[in-house]
């Protein structure tokens, strides 16, 4: 079993808002699946397809896809805050594999990684020193978006690099899956939002904790059925979980921009990240679900999914 993969929902709200003890002890069950699936496969090496929330990538230059050579975490959320592990060798030949490919991809050497991208490793290790891993950005929340055939066709490239590698690789997809969080969106936004879409970086201790409240005060109104945001829509969401059991990963190509804006949310974009995922898996050979676990939760503005899945 050379190749594995984790597919995981992650929300800056696990640790910010309550939700009723039986849904968190559900959560933290489905993390212990999680942590217990990893341990056993004992990856050499991790390639993570995250997204981002405007805290790494903004709108002066915004890539459809990314691969980081060095990459550090922007701490928000309380999230990891410092170096990651990347073995920039590795990275480097990944990217020349996938641009011979003829897929365009952009690469930074210094990579801003923020909670949508690191929480699963978080969750799993605990940290991002010790295990190697590949940060690899999906755009995922700034139109214009590259359709969702080009996601598949990038993430077989990825793992079409690691099919016959001698390293046990885990591939992890960060995101989703119908959710509709407070994230300005260009086409509305005042001029205020329109200067932070583009060069928010780095902001003030003081307008992030103020930016974060935001989100947590609207998960506490969402959660109460009080916030002017989209609803959840498990329907959707265990649609797009069938498409990921099934292995027919092309089937991912019928799911488009706007569709995705009416029926799931603005931020609905994150599977991007399972369909880049799923598709490096099958990529390496036909594979098969083990685990999945889904519940729609308010509280963290999410309908939150966690999957796991072999080789066959």
């Amino acid at each position: 079993m050379p190749q594995a993969l984790l597919c995981m929902s992650h929300s800056p709200l696990l640790e910010h808002t309550n939700p009723p003890a039986e849904v968190k002890a559900a959560v933290d069950s489905a993390f212990d699946q999680a942590r217990a699936f990893v341990k056993d496969f004992d990856p050499d090496l991790v390639i993570n397809f995250g997204p981002d929330h405007y805290n790494g990538f903004f709108y002066d230059l915004m890539p459809a896809f990314c691969i980081g050579y060095e990459a550090l975490g922007t701490g928000d959320y309380d999230s990891w805050d410092g170096p990651i592990n990347v073995p920039t060798a590795i990275s480097e030949q990944l990217a020349q594999y996938v641009i011979d490919q003829d897929i365009d991809t952009a690469i930074s050497r210094k990579m801003e990684v923020d909670h949508g991208a690191v929480q699963p490793m978080e969750i799993i290790y605990g940290n991002l020193k010790d295990k190697p891993m590949i940060p690899i950005f999906i755009n995922s929340v700034a139109r214009p978006f590259t359709k969702v055939s080009r996601v598949r066709k990038f993430g077989q490239a990825v793992g079409e690099f690691f099919k016959n590698s001698d390293k046990k690789v885990l591939f992890i997809g960060s995101g989703g899956l119908s959710h509709d969080p407070p994230v300005p969106q260009i086409a509305t936004a005042t001029e205020e939002q329109r200067k932070f879409l583009t060069e928010g970086r780095h902001p003030t201790a003081e307008a992030r904790a103020a930016r974060q409240q935001r989100t947590i005060d609207t998960a506490l109104a969402f959660a109460k059925g009080e916030a002017e945001i989209m609803d959840l829509n498990p329907e959707w969401d265990k649609k797009f979980i069938e498409v990921c059991k099934s292995g027919r990963v092309e089937d991912f190509d019928a799911y488009t921009a706007d569709d995705m804006d009416a029926q799931a949310g603005h931020s609905s974009h994150e599977v991007r990240t399972w369909v880049a995922a799923y598709s490096a898996l099958k990529a390496c050979g036909d594979y098969e679900v083990s685990y999945e676990f889904y519940k729609p939760i308010k509280e963290y503005i999410a309908g939150f999914g966690v999957t796991t899945a072999v080789i066959k």
